[in-house]
């Protein structure tokens, strides 16, 4: 709970929780997650819109139109909407990117879940995910929601963040371990 007011207590962080409250008002909560997912791959494969939105060269007038368009565009709700154009006109639309990850953090914390981090050296198959997660759900107590990567460099084995906790069961990781003691047998 500590990293959660942490995260809540930022400017982005107020954002994202008074449209979290406002979505609970509303019985919009899976909507809304669903508005903010999209606007965040939207905001992922578009150079153009982080630019728009990082850019100062565009003024809070341009920026506020412009992502006005993108959420019509989008067919994103009237909340979504709001909160885009509210952060325009206040100049924050630079921290959009930021708001849309702690809103997805509230909406994990509220369904109970959490998120586990895992990177692995090859793609992971649906089997071997669900093992995963239910490994980890088994030893957390939780729901646990992967989030995956893939990283060759770690050669086998997986490496597993779990909030504040790791777990490295990578090859690469054995590997410096093992030269770490040959130092310091040699």
């Amino acid at each position: 709970m500590a990293a959660s007011s942490t995260l809540v207590s930022s400017a982005a962080g107020r954002y994202a929780t008074a449209l979290f409250e406002l979505a609970g008002e509303a019985d919009a909560l899976e909507r809304t997650e669903a508005d903010m997912e999209a606007l965040g791959q939207a905001l992922e494969a578009s150079d153009d819109l982080r630019a728009l939105l990082s850019t100062p060269i565009y003024t809070r007038d341009e920026q506020g139109r412009a992502m006005a368009a993108v959420v019509e565009a989008m067919g994103l709700s009237a909340l979504v909407a709001n909160l885009a154009g509210l952060m325009a006109a206040k100049g924050r639309l630079f921290m959009l990117g930021e708001v849309i990850g702690i809103f997805a953090a509230l909406m994990a914390e509220h369904r109970g879940e959490v998120t586990a981090e895992v990177t692995a050296a090859r793609a992971l198959s649906e089997a071997q995910q669900a093992a995963l997660a239910s490994t980890l759900k088994a030893a957390i107590g939780r729901e646990v929601k992967l989030s995956l990567t893939v990283d060759a460099e770690i050669i086998g084995g997986l490496v597993v963040k779990v909030g504040s906790k790791m777990i490295d069961t990578s090859i690469r990781s054995k590997l410096a371990a093992l030269q770490n003691a040959m130092r310091e047998v040699g």
